[in-house]
């Protein structure tokens, strides 16, 4: 066996090893993004329970409209009634009314803007 024969065999084993390395390593990248997937939907799951227990329909319905809008503000407002359930400061289910008042306190001040010509 010559040594370009010896050295084309050890290139082969070699790229078969790296192709394995390979393998392993996108089989472990996809069990762990398939596993952080099911910890966010089984979190979402337990945060929408939560929602349905201390929220009305009408309530659910006016946030489910408002994140198509403003998803990031919706979230805020979500994780803050539902600290506010767990640490037992919510005296009673919030209806579309107590929520609409919670939304325009919890809404951030808009400035006001004049131009004025010279």
């Amino acid at each position: 066996m010559s040594t370009d024969d010896e050295l084309d065999e050890i290139r082969k084993r070699r790229l078969a090893e790296i192709q394995r390395q390979q393998a392993q390593h996108q089989q472990s990248d996809v069990q762990s993004a398939y596993q952080q997937e099911q910890a966010r939907a089984e979190m979402d799951a337990q945060k929408q329970a939560i929602l349905r227990q201390i929220l009305t329909p009408e309530a659910r319905e006016r946030l489910t409209a408002l994140k198509m809008s403003r998803p990031a503000y919706v979230e805020q407002i979500e994780m803050q009634l539902i600290s506010l359930a767990q640490g037992g400061r919510l005296p009673s289910q919030i209806d579309d009314e107590k929520l609409k008042t919670l939304l325009m306190k919890m809404q951030p001040k808009k400035r006001k803007t004049s131009i004025t010509r010279v």
